[in-house]
């Protein structure tokens, strides 16, 4: 069926959105660097298993180009990523990554020729103009108040960068899907992600509080994120294996109306509302990109 994407993409969300609220969870109380090392080393039996029950793909040059560019993108997006969730609120830095689809827009026609017609471009426009509400309460001190608002939210200014990194490396890697398969693609990957951050990781730790091997530590506060982000790569592989980058990542996005809700459920984070408006808004303009594939 080929509408299992949207399913799969929406899985995803689901899936990414609960291991960043584990995630901010832990990294309320240790190192960064380490907690998203952890989650990457606890997501790799999963994606190992995956391996044993597919055929080693053929690869060629195309692929090896798209998986070695991307590997330090993608170290890149996790040292902001994780740095973004620690500084600001989830519900106030995971709607920028709604940006990505709009940088996807170049990014994906300079790497795989797509292009997005008018339709869809209106609906990655209305994804923009969501980020822009996010701090809509203060309009009120100026048209402008909500763009410097977002420049004094640190995490926010991070979560932008990841954006447009994510916009890459999903080019990079639905090429690298193309030449080989999505489960290998994405279970040689990240084994490769986790190997390359694995010395990053031992050496910011230092100065930060370091989670140890401790029974009440790893059932609750790292395991569950890298098993939820193990879920969430094989979802997201197989639904980019069956459909364009775009539609993937916009359907995707689901995920920030979900770490809205989180944030205000598990983290009692405030202006939930106007927050709610402009991730709700982004999500519109996801559908009308959907609806014009």
């Amino acid at each position: 069926m080929y509408y299992s994407w949207v399913i799969l993409s929406l899985i995803s969300a689901l899936t990414l959105a609960t291991s960043d609220a584990l995630t901010k969870k832990a990294l309320c109380k240790w190192n960064e660097y380490v907690v998203a090392w952890l989650r990457l080393i606890f997501s790799l039996p999963l994606l190992f298993v995956t391996l044993l029950f597919i055929p080693l793909p053929g690869l060629d040059k195309y692929f090896y180009i798209a998986f070695f560019m991307s590997l330090p993108l993608e170290i890149l997006s996790i040292v902001l990523y994780t740095k973004a969730l620690k500084l600001s609120p989830l519900s106030l830095t995971l709607p920028f990554l709604s940006l990505t689809p709009l940088f996807l827009i170049f990014v994906s026609y300079v790497i795989l020729g797509e292009k997005v017609s008018l339709w869809g471009g209106l609906g990655i426009l209305l994804i923009a103009s969501g980020s822009y509400t996010l701090n809509i309460s203060k309009i009120k001190q100026g048209l402008f108040e909500p763009l410097r608002a977002i420049t004094r939210e640190k995490g926010s200014i991070l979560m932008i960068g990841v954006a447009f990194i994510y916009s890459i490396t999903s080019s990079l890697g639905k090429m690298a899907i193309e030449h080989s398969s999505a489960l290998f693609f994405g279970a040689t990957y990240f084994t490769a992600v986790a190997f390359i951050f694995t010395p990053i990781a031992l050496f910011k730790k230092r100065g930060g509080s370091v989670p140890s091997m401790g029974r009440q530590l790893f059932p609750h506060a790292l395991i569950l994120p890298g098993i939820f982000y193990s879920l969430m790569v094989v979802s997201h592989m197989v639904a980019m294996s069956i459909a364009k980058v775009a539609y993937v990542i916009s359907v995707k996005r689901m995920s920030l109306l979900i770490g809205v809700f989180y944030g205000y459920l598990f983290f009692k984070e405030k202006n939930i509302r106007e927050r709610l408006f402009a991730a709700a808004l982004m999500f519109i303009g996801f559908l009308m990109v959907v609806n014009a594939a």
